[in-house]
């Protein structure tokens, strides 16, 4: 029995952790995660006797303690132009300030030499403007993937012997009981109970079909999210240097001529990889980088988004989604790589064509063509984009450049939450991109912040 149990230990989990210890240091706390520990969380790809993905029980780039954040690119955005909409709840500044305050605990907890980056009195803005670009505002902290997973190791070492934390464990169901909540956790003969007055479900995006069942058990009422489709695109860094070098990442968005479609840079990469992803049994792609100079590589890599938004009767936007990414799967026997010459040239490419061209891939992926995977309005917006980008960045648009797909970003269903980020069931909040309320990392830690600081206060009342 707990005063407060923990679903979830990524972001939103660790930091709802976190801020209760430092709180009400009195409370018994557990932290139930279906991955791995930090240490033990180990990718078995190596790119020498295993070089694609073997569909693991858990997927150790997604699940553990970090979350599918833990071997990102440890990117903090500090705005609330974009990440999510927690605003929406608590209001502009207090979700400002709460991000600012997750970022001191990052530079406290060994972030201290990383650089903050900002958009503000940019040149940049204006050269998007006048190209038919919007350039969002935001202020950026890089970790790097290195650093990144030194904070989070710093972060454990804090909440070890504070928290009671439960690895390789699984909550199965969720229920609601007389004095609080109970999670069911485990197969048969290895079962455990746990049970709580208090509950954040911090369950992630890897946790969204989960959370879909948690939602129908306690009847809880939710409304369909968005999905973003679209590729990774990967180039030589030096294109995209003037955009990096003063802003590391430029969140960018156009609108499309033909559809009137929003397309935006995501998750921008400079000397980065790119890299598999495995959720819930399908493989997309994603990008990494490093603050280390030594890992760097000469390319830059970022993902070009489009957004799906979908009215009755259709639902299931994550459906749609997984449909396309399990075509590329079955198509590409995973991540498909195509150079954007190919694409428009109508062809499929050749491993001979990837060897020729000027851009050396950082992920090992299956040469093929991405116009037999995406949906042609999705695929012309893409295009569209990278012209538009061209127009800021010349060498975007060059033959070599290639085209990783698909990349989907899935969105967990919205939970009706109050202001409080509690549901319907007194004393159970959602948190965190498995509410459908983040999209980011700030966000998500941001919104861990604030429901242990009303945790807190309801325990101080009583």
């Amino acid at each position: 029995m707990y005063d407060v149990m923990i679903i979830g230990a990524g972001p939103g989990g660790i930091y709802s952790a976190y801020e209760l210890v430092m709180k009400r240091p009195d409370l018994k706390i557990a932290v139930i995660e279906a991955g791995h520990t930090l240490e033990k969380r180990k990718c078995p790809i190596d790119g020498k006797k295993i070089k694609t993905c073997i569909n693991c029980p858990t997927c150790s780039i997604m699940n553990g303690f970090g979350g599918a954040g833990a071997f990102s690119d440890g990117k903090y955005n500090i705005t609330n132009d974009f990440g999510g909409t927690l605003y929406e709840y608590i209001g502009r500044e207090k979700a400002l300030s709460l991000m600012h305050y997750v970022d001191e605990i990052n530079v406290s907890y060994g972030g201290g030499g990383t650089q903050m980056y900002s958009t503000a009195g940019t040149a940049l803005k204006k050269k998007c403007m006048t190209n038919g670009l919007q350039l969002l505002e935001a202020s950026v902290r890089h970790l790097g993937t290195d650093i990144n997973y030194v904070v989070l190791e710093n972060l454990y070492a804090c909440l070890r012997d504070k928290v009671d934390f439960f690895f390789d464990t699984r909550v199965e169901e969720l229920i609601k009981t007389d004095s609080g909540f109970a999670a069911h956790a485990g197969g048969k003969g290895q079962e455990k109970v746990f049970e709580a007055s208090q509950c954040i479900v911090s369950a992630g995006r890897s946790g969204s079909k989960w959370l879909e069942k948690v939602c129908r058990d306690l009847n809880l009422k939710t409304r369909s999210n968005r999905v973003d489709i679209g590729v990774r695109v990967e180039l030589p860094a030096a294109i995209f240097s003037e955009i990096t070098d003063e802003l590391y990442e430029g969140k960018i968005v156009y609108r499309t001529r033909k559809f009137e479609d929003n397309v935006r840079t995501f998750c921008m990469n400079p000397r980065g990889i790119v890299v598999n992803e495995n959720t819930n049994g399908i493989i997309t792609v994603n990008g990494h980088s490093f603050e280390d100079e030594s890992r760097k590589t000469n390319n830059t890599n970022f993902a070009l988004l489009v957004a799906k938004h979908f009215s009755e009767p259709f639902k299931d936007s994550n459906g749609y989604g997984e449909s396309i990414a399990r075509l590329s799967n079955m198509l590409g026997g995973g991540v498909i790589v195509q150079r954007f010459g190919d694409l428009e040239r109508g062809r499929r490419s050749t491993p001979k064509r990837i060897l020729e061209g000027m851009v050396q891939p950082t992920l090992k992926a299956t040469p093929g063509d991405l116009s037999l995977v995406l949906p042609k309005r999705i695929l012309d917006g893409i295009i569209e984009m990278i012209y538009a980008l061209d127009r800021i960045a010349p060498g975007t648009a060059n033959d070599d450049t290639l085209l990783y797909g698909v990349e989907v970003k899935f969105y967990n269903m919205e939970v009706e939450l109050n202001e409080h980020l509690e549901t319907a069931h007194k004393g159970l909040y959602m948190i965190g991109d498995g509410s459908g309320v983040t999209h980011s990392l700030s966000h998500a830690s941001a919104s861990g912040v604030y429901v242990a600081d009303r945790i807190a206060e309801t325990f101080g009342r009583a």
